[in-house]
């Protein structure tokens, strides 16, 4: 080898190597973005329950009692937004964010229905309404298990988009940082029940 072909051997060795690194880098970027994909993919089936849940339990509880229509309106409410906001298939900011507090909306809404409940022991006593009250919760737990995955999926692929050098790499193919579940303002604070 003549050491006039030297320098471009090198040039071309470094062009290899960073071609390789933003090859590899990208496939890793992808990846993990496919695993965000996933994992909100897995929230939204968990919310798409308890949407499918509600309206036995409201039937349930509709046939036990003459029960207050306020109470009933405000969870078929609730349940019709998160439906729509459910059928986003966007994973952006703003559809995340709306998604999140219809979702709220509905959980709140059927907690009040259960708690209201506590006045008629006949349909909490029924094998029917104590199955969907287990359902829900069982429901509920499942959606805190794939919200702590989406937020686990979203700090991992953070990490590697504002890594450096990833994050020059990250900055060039458009991969940006997203956002994950956060608690609700006044969430540490107990929620006091009424009757």
């Amino acid at each position: 080898m003549s050491t006039k072909n030297r320098p471009l051997i090198i040039v071309g060795v470094v062009l290899i190597i960073f071609f390789l690194l933003i090859v590899v880098a990208y496939n890793n970027l992808v990846k993990k973005d496919e695993k965000v994909k996933l994992q909100w993919s897995e929230v939204q089936n968990t919310y798409q329950r308890r949407i499918d849940l509600i309206p036995n339990l409201v039937n349930v509880v509709k046939g036990g009692a003459e029960f207050e229509q306020n109470t009933l309106r405000m969870v078929t409410e609730a349940r019709a937004k998160a439906i729509s906001t459910n059928a986003s298939a966007i994973l952006s900011a703003e559809s995340f964010n709306k998604q999140n507090a219809s979702q709220n909306d509905l959980a709140s809404a059927a907690s009040r229905l259960i708690v209201s409940v506590e006045k008629y022991p006949d349909i909490k006593g029924t094998r029917q309404f104590s199955d969907l009250q287990q359902q829900l919760v069982g429901t509920e737990r499942r959606i805190k298990f794939a919200r702590r995955d989406f937020n686990e999926a979203i700090a991992d692929y953070n990490s590697s988009v504002k890594s450096f050098p990833l994050n020059i790499i990250a900055g060039i193919l458009g991969f940006v940082p997203r956002v994950g579940f956060q608690s609700d303002e006044g969430a540490a604070e107990s929620v006091e029940i009424i009757f």
